[in-house]
């Protein structure tokens, strides 16, 4: 259990607490390029997979869990906060992620020319929920925590 880094962990659940919210929100998104086109290649399947593990200038709060590049889309799996929509989320890593994709592979600057974007408009995303089993552990949590039996952490 930690309380400084603002996440707390009951078992296998992990949630994160902001000022007003204590919340598990998590993402899988699916991007596509632009016409399905194939271009996540070797190099630049590898360059994809290293900036959306450590993308810079992510918003705090929001966490890249784990990344799947395949040859022609690419699946990711978000933790966003309630307070962002999950529309912004996409559209700041997909606009973000396509300039430096461009920036760093001359090719894509062919490949989608008269574009500015390398990725279709659309995606695909769902929730990951929680099972029946860390529902109870989180009900249970709760209890030790309203009888001030749940102990932090504080390293």
């Amino acid at each position: 259990m930690e309380v400084a880094g603002q996440m707390l962990y009951s078992n296998t659940m992990r949630f994160r607490k902001s000022t007003h919210a204590l919340y598990k929100t998590e993402y899988h998104v699916v991007w596509t390029p632009r016409y399905h086109r194939k271009i996540f290649v070797t190099g630049v399947k590898e360059y994809a997979d290293s900036l959306f593990t450590n993308f810079p200038n992510l918003h705090q709060d929001i966490e890249v869990v784990k990344v799947n590049v395949r040859l022609d889309h690419i699946h990711i799996i978000l933790v966003i906060p309630p307070r962002i929509a999950v529309a912004e989320a996409n559209q700041y890593l997909k606009s973000q992620s396509g300039k430096r994709l461009k920036a760093k592979f001359a090719f894509l600057n062919q490949v989608f020319w008269g574009r500015t974007g390398i990725w279709s408009r659309g995606y695909c995303v769902s929730t990951i929920g929680l099972n029946e089993k860390q529902i109870l552990d989180y009900v249970t949590y709760q209890e030790k925590e309203d009888k001030g039996q749940l102990q932090f952490d504080l390293e």
